[in-house]
């Protein structure tokens, strides 16, 4: 059995009616609870919640400390190539989007390293657009095997692959894989991706569980925050979550809350979430699973980001570029999208140290596997 089996037993209305419908009972109940359940977590992000969000905030920031301390994760993406075969409404990168396209070599990739390296990141993110013949298998063994002696911690955010694909990057010293499902609406799914291997909403929805056989570290979901009603998507993106914990145990988990950012191509939010809104979502995480990682970008702004270190986020990047080769040569005709906050990694950890907070760049290391 795989997720697409359990998640074929639930109904998107069914569920939009059931949290929408949730009562200030059912939020006290929920943050009574000892081990929330996925009932508690559509209360704790319905409307109804919104009163509670003080009492929210406070329960995130003691469990968040008493499970991770008072320490915040920085890493760095690096972005590898902008080429992709896929169409999609919302990505700067969608392969309509008239943009000039380019994929790094090892010396540019090189060229980026010195620059994050400078800044002390020791956890990287490849992030590529999804074009199999230009970045496939062999670019990415390549890229670990460029960046594996620079970087302690390697995950990759690029298109979903076959389970043995990914044996071969864990072989290769792969850490960690991210993939969002973008939304769980398989209706509107099709919509937002009509052309390329992306449009396959049940292969994208099943790579988790090929990352769970092929044994990776830690997995990462989430969903494009803006495409389709936001609670109704957190809602499958925490049951895909509960799934995957209980099947897959020996792996680690994160969960990032990316919303729609400015990008070349563009598409109007269907569903625009407030900042408030953002927050209750961030502690309906971390009330309903304490063991998972919470991650933030550069999406955000700089107040925003400064008010939500202590809320419950445990991961987070800064000074980030989104073009190909853009630490060393930027070039914002490249970018995905564009960056919120942009403060330099210096001044991002000022920041995080102002508020009693411990900035860690290294928080793994292969001598300790």
């Amino acid at each position: 059995m795989n997720y697409l089996t359990q998640f074929e037993t639930y109904n998107w209305d069914q569920i939009t009616s059931e949290i929408y419908s949730s009562t200030a009972a059912d939020v006290e109940r929920a943050l009574a609870a000892q081990n929330p359940t996925l009932a508690d977590f559509k209360a704790l992000i319905s409307p109804a919640a919104a009163p509670y969000l003080e009492q929210m905030a406070q329960k995130s920031h003691l469990l968040t400390q008493q499970r991770f301390g008072k320490t915040i994760q920085l890493y760095a993406p690096l972005y590898l190539s902008n080429e992709c075969q896929n169409i999609c409404t919302y990505c700067g990168f969608s392969l309509d989007v008239k943009i000039p396209r380019k994929t790094l070599s090892d010396a540019e990739i090189l060229k980026e390293v010195e620059v994050l390296k400078a800044n002390q990141y020791d956890h990287v993110l490849l992030v590529t657009g999804e074009a199999n013949k230009t970045v496939g298998l062999d670019y990415f063994k390549n890229a670990i095997r460029l960046l594996k002696p620079y970087f302690s911690h390697i995950a990759i955010e690029v298109q979903p692959m076959e389970e043995e694909e990914y044996k071969e990057l864990i072989a290769e010293g792969l850490h960690t894989v991210l993939v969002y499902q973008e939304t769980y609406n398989r209706h509107n799914y099709k919509i937002h991706h009509p052309k390329g291997k992306k449009s396959n909403f049940d292969y994208r929805l099943d790579t988790h569980d090929r990352l769970g056989r092929a044994g990776i570290h830690k997995m990462g979901l989430g969903v494009l925050i803006g495409l389709e009603d936001w609670r109704t998507d957190s809602f499958f993106t925490a049951a895909h979550l509960n799934y995957l914990e209980k099947k897959y145990w020996k792996t680690n988990y994160s969960v990032s809350f990316p919303r729609l950012r400015p990008c070349a191509g563009g598409v109007e939010l269907k569903s625009v979430m407030t900042d408030q809104e953002l927050v209750q979502l961030i502690c309906a995480y971390r009330i309903f699973n304490q063991e998972i990682e919470l991650s933030m970008s550069t999406r955000e702004s700089e107040k925003f980001r400064n008010n939500v270190i202590k809320l419950g986020i445990t991961s987070i990047s800064a000074d980030s570029k989104t073009d190909p080769g853009g630490y060393a040569n930027p070039n914002v005709n490249l970018e995905q999208f564009e960056i919120h906050d942009k403060r330099t990694t210096a001044a991002f950890v000022q920041t995080i140290i102002q508020q009693g907070y411990e900035p860690v760049f290294k928080g793994w290391d292969n001598s300790l596997a």
